[in-house]
């Protein structure tokens, strides 16, 4: 049984590695490199990424990572393509082929396949003088001097480089496609991610009625209706522009100080300078007002006029936060 300190040391010495490994990569970005950037701007099809074993698992990330950030990829799995998935392949399709060693029997038999179709091959390799190497038009060099397993068998580091290479491709196509957060938000729209990048403050106010008061409106008017919405506010409004807000906390405030509150009315207790958003924000930017002005509620604005309050927990409920 290993002591705790062999098992931290054991983690320590693997990430150490890896990391060893993702730095030594920066000396392969080369030519082939930048070249492989612009061969896969220019074509007017897909990138097919092929791998075996735990390479064909990276290569169906980098596909994913490439799909997500503008560049449109397929996985093709280099045993199936032998046997009918070359299919999937079509005319001005660029391969990506994904070994550690570049020797594998599947690589060896679907390389040729490939340079049959006039398809380009990028070599992604841990090893420059491997059949894979020579046969490509674009080399990415993912040596490794060892992988993190002891017995230097188990593909660790190597899947890490390969990863790491895969990342570093798909961030230079983003930036030279001068990909947005709009556009990303296009390709994400499920999940907390995808309501950050396009959910609106709109779309949250509009599922409230808008709470809100005059300023000669008397108190006990004003507590009805802010319990009434369960917002925790109340806009105080003139002719449909916000001249002010009554929270909870002014209620309380006001109950503590007066000890007759029958002749109070909403300007006597009302804010005067409210927090106020407009309606075509994201709600990720609401949310970061109400972090830093500590509070729990905006109201909502719609060409300077009044259209609603939203609330912290909608931004809960939305799974924003």
């Amino acid at each position: 049984m290993k002591t705790k300190s062999d098992i931290e040391n054991i983690a320590i010495t693997a990430l150490s590695l890896e990391a060893e490994a993702i730095s030594n990569l920066t000396k392969n970005i080369n030519d082939d490199f930048i070249n492989t950037v612009y061969a896969i701007l220019s074509i007017k099809g897909r990138v097919i990424i092929t791998g075996i074993g735990k390479s064909a698992i990276i290569a169906q990330k980098i596909v994913a990572t490439m799909n997500s950030t503008g560049t449109p990829a397929i996985f093709m799995h280099a045993a199936d393509a032998i046997h009918g998935d070359l299919g999937m392949l079509q005319q001005e399709d660029i391969v990506i082929a994904i070994s550690r060693s570049g020797n594998t029997p599947e690589i060896k038999v679907l390389v040729p396949l490939l340079k049959n179709s006039n398809a380009k091959i990028i070599a992604m390799v841990g090893n420059t003088k491997s059949y894979l190497a020579e046969q490509a038009d674009f080399l990415l060099d993912t040596t490794v001097s060892r992988e993190a397993c002891p017995l230097n068998l188990a593909p660790t580091t190597s899947t890490t480089a390969q990863l790491a290479m895969g990342d570093a491709l798909a961030i230079c196509l983003l930036e030279c496609r001068s990909f947005t957060n709009d556009d990303f938000a296009k390709y994400h729209p499920g999940g907390a991610l995808g309501k950050q990048l396009y959910l609106k403050v709109g779309d949250l106010a509009r599922q409230h009625t808008k709470p809100a008061v005059e300023s000669d409106t008397p108190i006990k008017a004003v507590l009805v209706e802010i319990t009434k919405n369960r917002m925790g506010a109340v806009a105080v409004v003139d002719d449909r522009k916000i001249i002010g807000v009554i929270t909870d906390g002014d209620i309380r405030r006001m109950l503590e100080s007066n000890q007759d509150i029958g002749q109070l009315k909403a300007e006597d207790i009302m804010g005067r300078n409210p927090k106020v958003i407009q309606h075509d924000e994201l709600a990720v930017h609401a949310l970061n007002m109400m972090r830093n002005n500590h509070i729990t509620q905006l109201l909502v604005v719609r060409s300077d006029q009044y259209d609603g309050i939203i609330h912290l927990h909608d931004l809960l409920n939305e799974g924003i936060i």
